[in-house]
């Protein structure tokens, strides 16, 4: 019976003993800091690894992560031209290792207090700026938000590594209304644009159909000196050949072959819609004839018309 009795107090020592251990000794995450209290005073703070406290007066009060966090904070304001967005501005923050009694004493809830500066100094900053230029100035926005949190914050025990704005939303309608105006004026770009490519094609045109007008009016004019030198030698070698004749018998009869030269083209074709004047052998002589009294008469308008100036300049000249 003494022997049972020695065996349960043994075994009740080493179930103490065991009981004490676990209770003195606890483990500390890496970039973590334990907040050790002796009977609810703050006594030290315990680093990663193990670490030993006496059992059932120093209790852990706490765990503050030192690792970098983030915190998304949706926000909604105005611009200056009185138009409301939602934005959203993401702080990352981390708590400073030589202040970590401040930041687990002096906040009960950093997060929410980090909430509350955002909202403030973006409600400051936002009204001051027109929507269009929210999204050019968000950087600027983002750059406020970090000092003015880094300045209220470190007394905390809080550092500000980044604030960023991450989003910027206008109503739908007043995104509506951006995307038609952008449209609006992307399509008189494009409107300018093609009047642009239209006004250079026509000039293009306009010059190439002077350029073929100019190169054809040479090709007449330099044909029409080739005939007349043609002519001109035909009626010499003509006169030459044929003693007697004229200058006038010879146009008679250059005439008389380019008209049935020109019947002959005529005949040729089968779509011809050309109106025949009479050309039978007792009418050819009248043709001649016109054509002849037509070219003297435009001869004798011209020596009229010629005089006529030559005379004003002599009245002139004797006045």
């Amino acid at each position: 019976m003494t022997n049972q009795v020695l065996l349960w107090v043994a075994g009740g020592a080493v179930v103490l003993i065991g009981v004490l251990l676990a209770a003195s000794l606890f483990t500390v995450e890496q970039r973590t800091v334990a907040i050790v209290q002796r009977l609810g005073k703050f006594i030290r703070e315990a680093g990663p690894g193990i670490n030993a406290r006496v059992p059932f007066i120093d209790t852990v009060a706490g765990r503050v992560n030192l690792r970098v966090q983030q915190l998304d904070v949706r926000i909604e304001t105005k611009t200056e031209d009185n138009v409301f967005v939602h934005m959203i501005v993401s702080v990352q923050y981390f708590v400073l290792p030589d202040k970590v009694y401040d930041a687990f004493y002096k906040l009960d809830d950093a997060r929410r207090q980090i909430t509350s500066y955002v909202f403030d100094v973006v409600r400051a900053q936002v009204p001051k700026i027109k929507l269009d230029d929210v999204f050019e100035k968000k950087d600027d926005i983002a750059e406020v938000v970090k000092i003015e949190l880094s300045h209220v914050m470190e007394g905390f025990g809080y550092g500000i590594l980044k604030a960023l704005v991450t989003d910027i939303e206008p109503d739908a309608r007043v995104k509506e209304a951006m995307n038609e105006i952008n449209a609006a004026q992307r399509m008189r770009v494009a409107a300018n644009e093609k009047g642009e490519a239209e006004r250079i094609l026509k000039v293009k045109l306009a010059q190439g159909d002077a350029e073929s007008k100019a190169l054809q009016g040479k090709g007449i004019a330099d044909q029409r000196q080739a005939i007349v030198a043609g002519l001109r030698d035909s009626v010499d070698e003509f006169r030459r050949s044929v003693p007697g004749t004229t200058a006038k018998d010879v146009m008679n009869l250059v005439l008389m072959t380019q008209y049935f030269d020109m019947l002959k083209e005529i005949g040729a074709s089968s779509r011809s819609n050309a109106i025949l004047i009479p050309h039978s052998p007792g009418h050819l002589s009248s043709l001649t004839e016109q054509i002849r009294n037509a070219m003297m008469e435009a001869d004798q308008v011209t020596d009229v018309s010629t005089g006529e100036h030559a005379g004003n300049g002599h009245g002139a000249r004797t006045s």
